[in-house]
């Protein structure tokens, strides 16, 4: 059985060695159309930098932040390739995700220690409810962190915690209804100009004109805080627990990037060492691409298009979970939800004869629908149920 474990642990080792083997080989550097090279790490506003002086810098660090676009397929492969690498050269390793809240660590700790299968799993951690992106995007990253027995962290929380936050301001959530998220570090000038501009490109929460001093945009600002705090709060605990753990998070890139969310509440709890890397898409901004936006970045490299396939079919709302159905936030002009009658604060219970009792669930089943088909909808409306249809049209 000994030698058993030990040939275990050279496969484990040869394994991950090949994979920072690949990452750490000198690669053609092609030019982006933009502003950093294909393949290569680049300090944003200081030049290009070693694969092996990046890793160097990780591996070294307290916690490391990998950012990502959570819809986009390549960020998620190089994220794999990152904790693969960290996991190579550090020997112990943890890692958090934003994806999941707190009251499904249970659930993470059975998925790494072998007890569920893939589907037991998103059941428990309730992905459809609490996440809803698409699955097969992180599930290579969850099969890495159990075969390897990598401890996972879920970092954050109820989003209807959040919510309540932005629509009354912190003062107004229970202390016992925080889930011991703490008082956030206040925001600095940059963060704060940079969320106003985030909130004043969303109309449905403002309803007139966009004021700094708007006491929504301020509790606009306290939800990104209690976000940010929140996350922080999981990982610095978790470096606290254990000087010699690498602790890594891996999150939405804006909690990543200027340094502004997450790294700014780890430095408030006394986390200093804190290194942020992120992937950089061929078509991205140059106009982002500034000093501080990262420790380093790595250029993802161009893949031609696909040809264009159909555009999905889209009712046209935008959508929140309610403990009865799926709430609509928000009803798009000239959509075919408002063609149908559906109305901002309408709850969503059934939708082509099926009941929908998480966003995920409606969202499968709108983008079946065919153009030139009618989808029955049932909805709570001022505590009525009404019944609705709506029209698809036929592509043009």
């Amino acid at each position: 059985m000994k030698n058993s474990t030990k040939i275990g642990a050279r496969m484990r080792n040869c394994t991950l060695g090949i994979a920072v083997a690949a990452l750490l080989a000198a690669a053609p550097a092609r030019a982006h159309e933009g502003c950093a090279a294909e393949a290569v790490w680049t300090i944003p506003g200081g030049g290009g930098i070693s694969a092996q002086t990046v890793l160097g810098r990780a591996t070294g660090a307290r916690v490391v932040l990998l950012g990502e676009s959570h819809d986009n397929a390549d960020h998620h492969r190089w994220e794999l390739q990152m904790a693969t690498a960290l996991a190579t050269l550090h020997p112990r390793i943890v890692l958090g995700f934003e994806m999941f809240p707190r009251r499904v660590q249970a659930a993470l700790d059975r998925w790494v220690a072998g007890e569920l299968t893939e589907a037991q799993f998103l059941q428990d951690a309730d992905w459809e409810h609490v996440w809803g992106y698409e699955a097969d995007f992180y599930l290579p990253l969850f099969h890495f962190a159990r075969m390897n027995r990598i401890p996972m962290l879920a970092l954050n929380v109820e989003r209807a915690m959040v919510r309540t936050v932005g629509a009354q301001g912190l003062a107004a959530v229970p202390p016992d209804e925080l889930e011991g998220v703490s008082k956030p570090a206040e925001p600095g000038e940059e963060y704060l100009s940079r969320l106003f501009a985030s909130y004043a490109q969303h109309p449905e929460k403002h309803a007139s004109a966009p004021a700094l001093g708007d006491p929504a945009f301020r509790r606009f600002v306290e939800a990104q805080l209690v976000w940010d705090r929140a996350m922080a709060q999981v990982l610095g605990a978790a470096a606290a627990r254990d000087p010699d753990i690498l602790v890594v998070g891996i999150m939405g890139a804006r909690h990543v990037t200027h340094g502004d969310g997450v790294q700014h509440q780890l430095k408030d709890l006394g986390i200093q060492n804190v290194v942020s890397l992120l992937p950089w898409d061929h078509e991205g901004d140059c106009g982002e691409f500034a000093t501080g936006l990262a420790s380093a970045v790595y250029g993802i490299p161009y893949m031609p298009p696909a040809p264009a396939a159909p555009p999905p079919q889209l009712l046209g709302i935008n959508i929140d979970a309610a403990p009865d159905g799926v709430r609509i936030v928000a009803v798009g002009p000239g959509s075919i939800a408002e063609a149908a009658g559906l109305q901002a604060g309408d709850v969503l219970t059934e939708a082509a004869g099926t009941a929908v009792t998480t966003t995920g669930e409606l969202k499968n089943i709108v983008v079946r629908m065919l153009p030139g088909t009618w989808l029955p909808l049932k909805a709570k409306r001022n505590g009525e149920i009404i019944e609705l249809t709506a029209r698809f049209p036929q592509r043009k």
